[in-house]
């Protein structure tokens, strides 16, 4: 696993050890990125990387010019992991990484994020409804933000009333939904 493109192109990421997480493909993450650039001008924006596993998604944002990413992380070993990229990579003031449960502790978040990454397993079915609906409702994302849910491609992510689904991004077993606010 490495960062794709930025100021930390091709730098290595420490995956958490076991079989808990399911890291994003090196793939994967390039084609959302390529897809993300024409939605979000990445310089200084502000990041939320959901079940952030080692961190990958958010450090990509950095390495692209992000002001700041919170990653959010109960796993111990995925944890460690983070905090082991976030201290190698030297941006630890530009991180805040948590070990907190993302359905019970989101609303402790403070918003609004100009881009909110989920990354949820993907047998945790609350990610395609629940999830999308309190990001919303506790504003979490900026009124010009992106919402990506990474899903099993089998399943469909449900869209909240007021909100659009801007693209669907199938990449074999794994799709991104990209969601932003309906143009009124």
């Amino acid at each position: 696993m490495r960062i794709i493109a930025g100021k930390f192109k091709s730098r290595t990421l420490i995956a958490p050890s076991g079989s808990e997480t399911r890291p994003t493909t090196d793939r994967a993450r390039e084609s959302l990125f390529n897809v993300l650039n024409n939605l979000l001008d990445f310089e200084g924006i502000r990041v939320l990387d959901l079940f952030a596993g080692s961190g990958a998604l958010g450090l990509e944002a950095i390495s692209r010019g992000a002001s700041h990413a919170t990653m959010v992380e109960k796993d111990r070993k995925a944890f460690e992991a983070i905090q082991k990229n976030v201290t190698a990579f030297g941006v630890v003031k530009e991180t805040s990484v948590l070990k907190i449960d993302v359905f019970t502790k989101l609303s402790t978040l403070v918003g609004p994020f100009d881009l909110v990454l989920a990354d949820a397993p993907y047998a945790e079915l609350r990610s395609l409804a629940e999830l999308p609906q309190d990001i919303f409702a506790l504003n979490l994302l900026d009124s010009a933000g992106v919402l990506v849910i990474e899903h099993s491609s089998k399943l469909a992510v449900q869209v909240p009333i007021g909100f659009r689904l801007l693209r669907r991004l199938d990449l074999g077993e794994a799709s991104f939904s990209l969601i932003g606010y309906s143009a009124e």
